[in-house]
């Protein structure tokens, strides 16, 4: 069965039919205006019915891959997955953020090998976790990897969108970092603790954090889709990490509150157990070399900007 939002206003577009998995979420929602906006007939695989309370109205929504039109998209941009710090990581967690990222994927690939169809360029989510724990080393796309779950996460997740081009397509794999916007994700967690002067680093503060603002993550994205020379794995961060001390002091100085409470690592340990360990008191210090090399510009390189942004005019 179809379900779609708002067909009779979705107007002539003519870049081609993309796909998009993860489409109405903190990144896929503007993704998705972005790129109706751009020209692109927007697909969108949604377990929300007609996209949910943000669904855009020059977009298809779509609840099974059976409703997609035939031929099949060319563009495929994989985004989804549960958000992989939203809770402890327990077994059973665990299989669910493999199955939201490793599963679906596996399953996009075997319906669009069923169909005897390929995408031209496939565009696959991972994210900077796929270097595990690091110190202080500058990591390309060719970094040394450190074992852990986050890693095995991205590595099965990186491995099964590469079976797309045993069909014929191009796959590029982002490995994202922490995205930061003014209303979801890191940014919205911050906020409320930070003003009300109760934030502070974690640990030691010296662990590096990789991040991008999502608009540079969304520009990003339509500019590996348009550029079809940019494949395998692309760094999806600003060029300029931080560590978790000067994250901190940035986003309490743009909020104009202290920040003097910080977070023991033995208490993090015990609160989140393996998922504090690995995302909250290790790190990575990521630069993405291959989309710099290929001549994309970020709009927020630098963190005060982006929080600026974030933060004081709501962007």
């Amino acid at each position: 069965m179809v379900t779609h939002q708002g067909t009779t206003s979705i107007e002539h577009t003519d870049k081609g039919r993309v796909l998009i998995t993860g489409g109405t979420g903190f990144i896929g929602r503007v993704l998705v205006s972005h790129l109706a906006d751009a020209g692109y007939e927007c697909w969108v695989l949604s377990r929300q019915p007609g996209g949910g309370a943000g669904a855009n109205s020059k977009a298809h929504y779509v609840n099974s891959l059976t409703a997609l039109p035939n031929p099949l998209p060319k563009l495929v941009i994989n985004l989804a997955g549960e958000g992989i710090a939203d809770k402890r990581w327990s077994s059973r967690r665990k299989a669910e953020l493999k199955d939201s990222r490793i599963g679906l994927t596996r399953t996009l690939v075997e319906y669009y090998g069923q169909q005897d169809q390929a995408p031209k360029r496939v565009i696959s989510g991972s994210a900077v976790g796929f270097y595990g724990a690091h110190d202080d080393e500058l990591l390309n796309e060719e970094g040394r990897s450190h074992p852990g779950f986050a890693y095995d996460l991205c590595k099965g997740w990186e491995e099964e969108a590469t079976r797309f081009v045993a069909l014929g397509s191009v796959v590029c794999c982002l490995r994202i970092g922490v995205v930061l916007g003014a209303d979801g994700g890191m940014v919205e967690k911050l906020k409320k603790p930070f003003s009300m002067g109760v934030g502070g680093q974690i640990g030691h503060g010296r662990q590096w954090m990789s991040w991008i603002h999502r608009q540079d993550l969304v520009r990003l994205i339509l500019f590996v889709l348009e550029h079809e020379t940019l494949h395998g794995p692309i760094n999806a961060v600003s060029p300029n990490a931080v560590t978790n001390a000067e994250f901190t002091r940035q986003f309490a100085a743009q909020l104009r509150r202290p920040a003097l409470l910080p977070m023991p690592s033995m208490a993090v340990k015990l609160l989140f157990g393996q998922m504090g360990e690995e995302l909250l008191l290790s790190g990575q210090r990521v630069v993405p070399e291959q989309i710099v090399r290929s001549g994309f510009e970020f709009s927020y390189p630098d963190l005060e900007s982006a929080l600026k942004q974030c933060l004081q005019t709501g962007v």
